[in-house]
């Protein structure tokens, strides 16, 4: 698949960002800190998701220190296309305290698994996708039926301001810009039920929205 120039860009700079957040941070204390995050964050949703130890679980754009850190009785794949430039320049990052995943160097579109999960989670992840639409059917294609998938979302709440950065780099971080409406729109037409729609975080440009689907077709 032919990658954009924004794309590029957005990798670029993900990685940077990560080295200048985590520069001055203990690893041992920010991977504790980050574990009780997801783990609360996770609360929200485990009556609903009601995992098993036989589930399988994905984190699609997993970062160096994903969802996946507090899943150890199952079996996970974890997926991110700067996994080996964190495992080389980001000490958060060690692939031998978990091994029940299994990470996968690979953009979500990408991502050609021979197996379908139970739980699929893409937070923080489909604003950085290279090709949306494809990332959108990637979802539905990886997520067994009846299975859930748990999508967080940046969502523009000007439309004035969105077409504008749709048309100048004023957020290089994340190559696609939309509304709410238009990514719930994106998930449903991809084969998924909305089952829930939160608003965790406002910002007077992006709100911050977690989304969860399950997948019916």
């Amino acid at each position: 698949m032919k990658k954009t120039l924004k794309w590029k860009l957005a990798q670029k700079l993900e990685k940077l960002w990560w080295k200048r957040y985590l520069a001055k941070k203990s690893p041992s204390d920010y991977l504790t800190w980050k574990k009780e995050y997801w783990q609360q964050f996770f609360s929200h949703y485990e009556n609903t998701i009601n995992l098993k130890t036989t589930d399988l679980i994905a984190d699609l754009g997993c970062g160096p220190a994903g969802i996946f850190t507090i899943f150890k009785n199952n079996k996970v794949a974890a997926v991110d296309p700067l996994l080996h430039e964190y495992e080389k320049g980001l000490e958060v990052f060690n692939p031998n305290l978990y091994p029940n995943v299994e990470f996968v160097n690979s953009s979500l579109e990408e991502f050609e698994p021979n197996k379908k999960f139970n739980a699929v989670f893409c937070l923080n992840a489909i604003n950085h996708v290279n090709n949306l639409v494809a990332s959108f059917n990637k979802l539905s294609q990886i997520t067994a039926l009846g299975g859930y998938c748990l999508l967080s979302i940046d969502a523009h709440n000007n439309s004035l301001l969105k077409h504008l950065f749709r048309a100048i780099p004023g957020d290089a971080l994340h190559p696609h810009q939309y509304d709410l409406k238009e990514y719930q729109v994106f998930f449903t037409d991809a084969g998924f039920e909305l089952i829930d729609v939160k608003l965790y975080k406002t910002h007077p440009i992006f709100n911050y929205y977690v989304l969860l689907g399950k997948k019916t077709i």
